[in-house]
């Protein structure tokens, strides 16, 4: 059943609401009063009543235009004068407040023209309702006050900046009045505070940073610096928006540090490289995390880092060459090992300032390596740095078990030395002095470790690839092998009686290409060592007949007694000395000339073997004249009067200087090494220009070894030469690959 509704007139209504809107007020003040559910109804209906009434009674647009005049009015009449009369903290209490009191008014309002605000409004395209409340607040409310409620919170920060306590929350509040006032954007909190807030920040600090120069070192300002920014961090957090605390960050940042970074780093007084010096490592390390959000901040610490690292480490390079100048000796390599024992400590040192200071940063790391590329490659006392790394894991192997250092300890001082190995330029070179100070352990000591050996070897595979440790593993194997044929040796010698000889033998039979080069020549030997040769050369041809024996007789051990007036001694020798003694057996006295015919020894061979027995501890031969020189008209005799209170000594020879052998080997196999890079790259490439073939060549050697560039074009001229490679007709530099 359908009744008539009772026309509602607009003064009529009206009146109604603005009763309504009154009761609101004194709610809102905390007067007594509330809304039950019939007005609540009552205000509804008859807001709806009014704008579903035909025309001319509809009246959907005075309403809309009286709801903006009752807030405009409260605004002017009752929020704006007790805004006006408030100051300091209390009046952002009120402007907070106040703008509480506007939300839930306008959510109230809206709610009874909540017909009107889905219906008319969208129909009309006009703004909703809660943004002409937010409008009416913006216009008549905030742009009123907003200079002064900035100035206030901008004064309330700078006091917790000098130490007094504030009220954060309310800072909050206000700050979010500034981002609410804004709707769906941030334009008034980031024109009206934040541009302001961020200018009075650098102000501030831009006077501070210029007060603490003055009156602190370095140290104690970058404490205050560094406390100002986590201060910064934690008031952006509390109380700020999050949008500010990038910004604010960075102009604090910049102000303390960026615009003072030259002075904080280079200050002769209190700098970057007193620090260092000083060791410093908790002012390094604030320094780091300061400078480490700097754009570009780190890389004058890692230069500053870089050159004291390199001042270090000549000034090391510098007291070792002292040293070794000042010490006359036959081989300055020992004298020299103290040098790598420091790098190492220094690397050590360096390593733990990177780690605990700069938070393992790649460019320290980068900044250390070059660093150590520096002194790391100086020769010093005319030995190479490759020579005396390969003599200090020498040592360190060798003297593991005089010293009764743990597999542990071993290890670690291995992997430090292999670390360094990093730096060095000329790897190849370090190999092949590794390599022979490795064939010396192999076989001359009998108490070498061999998982010590293998520790190193699998360090340096693990820095360096399979590549660099394969012929090293072949040696070690070959040892291992050797001792199961000296087993079956043996086995044989028993099954055959006619081949024993009165002389024991022990062969260790060794792969060519694993093992260094060795000095070979083929001397006479005494009849007893020429018949143990023969039967070792039939028992090995019996079962391995493709394989060629070379004997190495330079590498040779002998033990042979000596029947002395006193007393007999045994005497431990290599296999020249053992055949130029025994050749005393057939005569008391032989001039030079015919121990080296008999022998066919070439001279330097002789001249040692003959001063290690005439002219040095041992005097086994008689020498005449009687000097410490050999010379080719000396003569010689058996001195069956020496006595030693020892019954075995070992009679030393004289070290031959093997290391330029060992540079022009390495040298013929870099020529090689080149040769393959360039022939390689060309393969692929067929042409080439010859920046780019030099620039790839240097790129995939740089791994072993450092090339010249003058020897790359060396060696591609060689192809040419050898219709390896042939030039562009038409570009000169350029070449061809010819297939």
């Amino acid at each position: 059943m359908l009744t008539n509704r009772k026309l509602v007139l607009l003064n009529d209504g009206w009146r109604d609401l603005l009763a309504g809107v009154a009761n609101l007020k004194r709610i809102l003040d905390g007067e007594e009063g509330s809304f039950s559910a019939e007005q609540h109804i009552h205000l509804y209906t008859t807001i709806y009543d009014m704008c579903t009434q035909k025309p001319p009674y509809e009246y959907s647009q005075q309403l809309y235009e009286r709801y903006k005049e009752v807030l405009d009015d409260h605004n002017r009449s009752t929020v704006v004068p007790s805004l006006m009369e408030k100051h300091g903290e209390f009046l952002l209490r009120e402007f907070v407040q106040r703008w509480e009191k506007h939300k839930l008014m306008v959510k109230w309002l809206s709610r009874f023209f909540s017909y009107m605000d889905r219906f008319y409004v969208p129909r009309k395209r006009l703004d909703p309702l809660k943004e002409v409340g937010r409008k009416s607040f913006l216009e008549l409310v905030f742009h009123k006050l907003k200079s002064r409620v900035t100035s206030m919170v901008i004064g309330m920060i700078d006091d917790e900046r000098e130490g007094q306590l504030i009220d954060r929350a309310l800072l909050k509040n206000v700050l979010q009045v500034y981002v609410e006032i804004g709707g769906t954007g941030m334009d008034f909190y980031n024109v009206d505070f934040e541009q302001p807030f961020l200018k009075g920040t650098a102000d501030y600090y831009s006077k501070k940073a210029q007060t603490w120069t003055f009156d602190n070192a370095c140290p104690e300002y970058m404490i205050k610096a560094e406390e100002c920014i986590q201060k910064e961090k934690e008031r952006a957090a509390s109380y700020l928006h999050s949008t500010t605390e990038p910004k604010l960050f960075e102009d604090a940042l910049f102000e303390l540090i960026t615009r003072h970074a030259e002075e904080i780093l280079n200050n002769e007084n209190y700098g970057c490289k007193v620090l260092l010096c000083e060791e410093k490592t908790d002012d390094l390390a604030r320094m780091f995390r300061l400078f480490s959000v700097v754009k570009d901040g780190l890389l004058p610490i890692s230069r500053i880092f870089q050159e004291h690292v390199n001042k270090e480490g000549m000034s090391l390079l510098k007291h070792a060459t002292d040293a070794a100048s000042s010490i006359k000796v036959v081989n300055p390599v020992f004298t020299l090992q103290d040098f790598v024992k420091n790098v190492i400590e220094l690397h050590d040192k360096y390593i733990a300032h990177i780690t605990n200071c700069f938070q393992d940063t790649t460019v320290f790391h980068k900044a250390l390596k070059e660093a150590f590329q520096v002194f790391c490659n100086k020769d010093i006392a005319g030995c190479s740095s490759a020579e005396l790394f390969a003599a200090y894991c020498d040592t360190i192997v060798r003297k593991a078990g005089s010293e009764k250092l743990s597999d542990e300890a071993v290890e670690e001082t291995l992997e430090k030395v292999v670390k360094l190995l990093t730096y060095i330029s000329d790897k190849d070179l370090f190999v092949e002095f590794h390599r022979k100070k490795l064939g010396r352990r192999l076989l001359f000591e009998r108490n070498t470790n061999d998982e010590h050996e293998k520790i190193l070897l699998s360090k340096l595979k693990q820095f360096f690839g399979g590549h660099f440790t394969s012929k090293m593993e072949g040696m070690i194997n070959d040892i291992a092998l050797s001792k199961e044929h000296q087993s079956d040796f043996e086995e044989y010698i028993s099954n055959n009686p006619e081949s024993k000889s009165p002389v024991d033998l022990n062969v260790t039979v060794l792969t060519s290409g694993h093992w260094p080069s060795y000095k070979n020549y083929d001397i006479n030997l005494p009849s007893e060592m020429v018949k143990c040769v023969e039967v070792f050369k039939v028992y090995y041809h019996s079962y391995k007949k493709q394989r060629k024996l070379t004997w190495i007789y330079s590498l040779g051990n002998c033990i042979v007694i000596g029947k002395f007036d006193a007393k007999p001694v045994e005497l431990f020798l290599n296999t020249y000395q053992s055949a130029l003694l025994l050749l005393f057996n057939e005569a008391d006295r032989l001039s030079f000339s015919e121990i080296v015919a008999q022998l066919k020894l070439s001279h330097d061979d002789a001249v040692r073997a003959l001063h290690s027995l005439s002219c040095a501890k041992y005097k086994i031969l008689n020498k005449e004249p009687s000097n410490r020189w050999i010379s080719s008209n000396d003569i010689f005799e058996f001195n069956s009067g020496f006595t030693d209170r020892s019954r075995r000594i070992k009679v030393p020879v004289p070290p031959a200087d093997e290391k330029k052998r060992i540079v022009e080997a390495v040298d013929k196999d870099r020529k090689c090494a080149i040769d393959a890079s360039i022939v390689r790259i060309m393969k692929s490439r067929k042409v080439m220009s010859h920046q780019h073939l030099v620039s790839e060549c240097l790129e995939q050697l740089s791994r072993m070894f450092k090339p010249d560039i003058t020897a790359i074009k060396r060696r591609i001229e060689s192809l040419i030469q050898r219709d390896y490679l042939q030039r562009d007709s038409e570009t000169a530099n350029t070449y061809r690959y010819v297939a």
